[in-house]
């Protein structure tokens, strides 16, 4: 992507209202999350039973928990575990995938086969419950939920990585590479990868959104980080008791995963309108 593109394209992003707003939302949510313990005005974990359950005021804006703990740090601190997991799931399943979808690709025949074959075997089962089941035999935690959500998201970037090797293989630049001898990874990742990101790109900007909500689901049914993890899903989890007496304990959380969730799926959206290989600026 040379910097003329690149220019392009950023210049297409300012002008794109659902990529702007998605860049907001996750501009303010990330600087939240790294300035944490500037922005809480109480530890996160400890407990004031004097101070439970009470409503939010000015002391405690969005109230405290049956603990006595503040909601408002909690959420703030629950961003940086959220985000840590999407950008470890994302990263890491993007990386196997592609790895696995360009030699699918650049080879055929059996390596090709036997890849898809596994792709097909991951896809047979739904994501979720596949999630819940290797979550279930690992030790509760992060690490379980980042485990089983690489597991079960590897494949989506496989499949694009492949495809659209197939079609760069008939181009010109890569038939010449291959008669002159070119080694074949040198071709893969010097001539094809570079040429294949904007699919990924916008594949992972939309896989961390389903990456943050598929953990705060695990986390919500007691496979993610334990009690006294500051983590969203496992806030929702505690705040249900209360549901009818206290319903604040669920909204916010429920909001704080709802509005992060939302900047990825609009950024996501505004770069696949914008980056569609369909549209001028990648002619």
């Amino acid at each position: 992507m040379n910097n003329s593109r690149l220019n392009n394209i950023i210049g297409h992003l300012k002008r794109s209202r659902s990529a702007t707003i998605g860049t907001i939302i996750i501009t303010l949510l990330v600087l939240a999350a790294i300035f944490a313990p500037i922005l809480a005005p109480y530890d996160p974990i400890e407990t004031n039973v004097d101070d439970r359950l009470m409503k939010p005021c000015i002391e405690h804006p969005l109230g405290t928990d049956h603990l006595g703990r503040d909601v408002y740090s909690r959420l703030l601190y629950g961003a940086r575990i959220s985000l840590t997991i999407g950008i470890v799931v994302v990263s890491i399943s993007a990386l196997i995938g592609i790895i696995l979808g360009v030699y699918s690709g650049f080879y055929g025949g059996l390596i090709d086969s036997t890849i898809m074959r596994l792709v097909d075997a991951f896809l047979t089962f739904p994501s979720v419950f596949l999630a819940i089941v290797i979550a279930g035999v690992l030790q509760p935690g992060i690490t379980s939920v980042i485990i089983a959500l690489i597991v079960v998201g590897w494949t989506k970037y496989a499949r694009v990585g492949r495809g659209s090797v197939l079609s760069l293989k008939e181009k010109e630049f890569v038939e010449s590479a291959i008669s002159l001898g070119v080694n074949d990874r040198y071709i893969m990742f010097r001539h094809i990868f570079p040429n294949i990101i904007t699919p990924i790109i916008i594949v992972a900007t939309l896989g961390m959104a389903d990456a943050i909500l598929s953990s705060a689901s695990l986390s919500f049914l007691g496979f993610g980080p334990q009690p006294p993890a500051p983590e969203w899903g496992a806030m929702l989890n505690a705040g249900r008791p209360f549901m009818q007496t206290d319903p604040y304990l669920m909204i916010f959380p429920g909001l704080a995963i709802m509005i992060l969730v939302l900047g990825f799926n609009l950024l996501g959206d505004g770069l696949r309108d914008i980056l569609d290989p369909k549209k001028e600026i990648i002619e």
